[in-house]
């Protein structure tokens, strides 16, 4: 089912099957549109794609307006949807050119996103670009924490990954008044682009 259409789908349902149905969808999209609007308060740009060639006109827009010649990229599978829009890729860190990645779950109650060594490899965030371009999919998004380890676990059953951590802030320049947050830092400028897949 359409992302938007299951934000904003009607309650006028007369069959009881189709309202259990409808109940259950409402409860899974809050966990969408919580994420949705968590992600946005806390400064991230949010792209929804209904499919690749969208995803791949919204990339194509983002690196043309940002003015980047080349883009970080470490993941074989994106690196050739960069070479489909005609983009320069290097697997070199540079941190005048923004990361190009997969995530592992986009944490709804948090409006977060977690990442893994799979993604990230032996880098921590704070040591990668300051701008990041994370494409995602609807099926990424869970409640919280606790759900992502568990789909991550669920995920990699025999080859559990290391380095698990999440980006929490989306304006780098901001300073958090947490003293539990001193040095620890994560905040990246970081567009999401989210595709449909349910």
């Amino acid at each position: 089912m359409n992302f938007f259409k299951k934000l904003f789908s009607s309650t006028n349902e007369n069959d009881e099957s189709k309202q259990d149905t409808l109940t259950s969808t409402l409860e899974c999209s809050s966990f969408d549109e919580i994420f949705v609007q968590n992600f946005i308060k806390k400064g991230g740009k949010f792209l929804y794609c209904s499919h690749q060639e969208e995803l791949n006109q919204n990339l194509l827009n983002i690196i043309n307006e940002n003015h980047w010649k080349n883009v970080v990229c470490f993941d074989d599978d994106l690196t050739k949807n960069l070479t489909i829009i005609g983009v320069d890729s290097t697997d070199k860190i540079k941190k005048s050119s923004p990361f190009f990645t997969y995530c592992e779950r986009l944490l709804s109650e948090e409006g977060s996103i977690m990442f893994s060594s799979k993604q990230l490899y032996n880098n921590k965030i704070t040591h990668l670009s300051d701008y990041f371009i994370v494409f995602a999919k609807t099926s990424q998004i869970v409640k919280n924490k606790s759900e992502g380890l568990m789909g991550i676990k669920e995920t990699y059953q025999k080859n559990f990954p290391t380095n698990i951590s999440s980006i929490k802030s989306y304006i780098p320049e901001k300073v958090e008044d947490d003293f539990l947050n001193f040095g620890n830092n994560n905040a990246k400028n970081l567009y999401l682009l989210l595709l449909e897949d349910l």
